[in-house]
């Protein structure tokens, strides 16, 4: 019996800023079992979905067809008719120059099902991201959006050139780069004013953006100087006045910068989302993994006593998250500690115990296994201290404890596993030096790096890609690794380490 057609959602991903993608685009994204994507989509998008994924791309960056919008209607009907729910991801909104409307009607032809998600076009993106409002009772009270890039085979242009330079308002020209000097030579032959302001915008909300503006006479002369590249819009009007009052992505801390996030996958979204808000793009680098152990005989044995403990140790969030997976797959709750006290390391594992709505009893005011376990010596416990910790790491904690006559026993609650490659995309930042700065949020995490890195990528490292520490502990490690620490975070959290990255960079 063949399968019930599937449905089809096109979706609008926004422009460039991967947070300006809708709820429901959000939501077609997870439940969807296949993803065919834009190139103009921001790929940490994909980060929200479990889905099989390919990339199309109309043409590539020579501007080469690589792919026939007829191919890419043809793979969407395919994946329906397989009963698969299939997301259609479309840079900007799927029908504002995105021909998304070919693909409905394609659809439409074949009875498969269909919606349609609006995203962020990218003209209203880029003029708010580059300082000016494409609308303004001052300077424009109407927007005309144009295409810069018609159909070659049409035997003429389908513009009034004359209709547009006398349009009382703001020009918006999708795709017009390269034909930026015909256009600016057609709008002033047809009576606009030569020296208009107009801006030329590329790569819009995202950290590599660029905002060049000028005269509209002046401005494909200014393209050519700055060596500008699509994707882009042009903006005309007097609206483009409005940028040197109220830009404001240009004053990101770390825009333009690319930083490498060395946490394990499905646990980098904090960083992700704090590199987007600084300004930088975020480079997933995972150095170790997180799995669980092979056998969870001996932490089940540890958690079905656990009233014989005073204090139970969480020296990271990922030990808070195994272990208490593990209390609930055994049928039991919170509740079991009820004669327990909660010792963590740090703000950041104290923070993790709130999804299982309980508080530690002791964070130590330095965030480190040094201060974690001479804090904990001066509660002077009377009963067994257990720790639910990681198969590896130091073992500073238990010497300490040990050595003051208290007795520790130790519990493997997950497993560290290194990585044994960097993906393609990373590997060639690192040898050409296209990355500006690498975090290490543990000694772990800098040995393996240190071990994956290059060597003709060595002579970039404190150079052009720069290395920022959590901890001394774990600079010091990195330098024993042979690694060079340009920044050493003062407060041992991965916000810590952005904040020793921005000192770094004003100074």
């Amino acid at each position: 019996m063949p399968p019930k057609t599937g449905k089809v959602y096109l979706v609008g991903g926004g422009p460039g800023d991967p947070g300006l993608i809708s709820l429901k685009g959000l939501e077609c994204l997870r439940k969807a079992d296949f993803i065919l994507y834009d190139g103009l989509v921001n790929p940490l998008l994909l980060r929200h979905t479990s889905a099989q994924a390919e990339r199309t791309a109309r043409a590539d960056s020579s501007g080469k067809r690589t792919l026939q919008q007829e191919q890419i209607n043809q793979r969407l009907i395919e994946e329906a008719k397989l009963g698969k729910i299939v997301v259609r991801l479309k840079g900007g909104d799927p029908y504002i120059f995105g021909r998304g409307s070919e693909e409905a009607e394609a659809l439409a032809a074949e009875n498969i099902e269909f919606e349609v998600v609006p995203g962020i076009t990218a003209a209203t993106a880029a003029a708010e991201y580059a300082g000016f409002s494409l609308t303004h009772r001052d300077y424009a009270s109407a927007v005309c959006l144009i295409t810069g890039h018609e159909d070659p085979t049409k035997p003429s242009t389908a513009l009034d050139y004359n209709l547009l330079a006398k349009f009382p308002g703001t020009l918006v020209f999708y795709m017009g780069l390269h034909r930026l000097p015909e256009i600016a030579e057609a709008l002033i032959r047809e009576g606009m004013s030569a020296s208009i302001p107009a801006a030329i915008i590329t790569k819009a909300s995202t950290p590599f953006q660029r905002v060049v503006t000028d005269e509209l006479t002046k401005l494909p002369q200014r393209v050519l100087e700055e060596e500008l590249s699509p994707p882009s819009l042009i903006i005309v009007g007097e609206c483009v006045r409005m940028r040197e009052r109220i830009h404001w992505f240009e004053n990101k801390p770390l825009l333009g910068k690319r930083i490498g996030i060395t946490r394990p996958s499905g646990q980098a979204e904090p960083q992700i989302q704090k590199t987007v808000s600084l300004g930088a793009d975020p480079v997933l680098m995972p150095l170790i993994e997180i799995t669980k152990p092979e056998s969870n005989a001996e932490l089940d044995q540890k958690i079905q006593s656990l009233n014989h403990y005073e204090w139970i140790l969480f020296t990271s969030a990922n030990g808070v998250q195994h272990f208490f997976e593990r209390v609930w797959e055994l049928g039991l709750d919170s509740r079991l500690l009820y004669r327990t006290k909660i010792a963590c390391i740090g703000s950041s594992t104290a923070e993790s115990l709130g999804a299982y709505r309980l508080r530690a009893d002791l964070i130590p005011d330095d965030y480190c296994s040094e201060s974690l376990a001479k804090a904990l010596i001066q509660t002077t416990p009377e009963k067994p201290v257990l720790w639910a910790r990681a198969n590896r790491g130091r073992d500073v904690i238990s010497e300490e404890l040990k050595s003051a006559g208290i007795q520790l026993d130790e519990v493997v609650a997950y497993h560290h596993q290194d990585t044994t490659a960097f993906s393609e995309q990373t590997q060639l930042l690192i040898e050409t030096g296209q990355l500006d700065w690498i975090g290490l949020s543990s000694p772990a995490i800098a040995r393996q790096l240190a071990k994956l890195i290059p060597e003709k990528a060595r002579e970039h490292l404190g150079k052009k890609i720069k290395l920022a520490a959590i901890s001394p502990i774990t600079a010091q490690a990195a330098e024993g690794a042979g690694l060079p620490i340009n920044a050493i975070a003062t407060k041992f959290t991965w916000d810590g380490i952005f904040d020793a990255i921005q000192i770094a960079e004003r100074q």
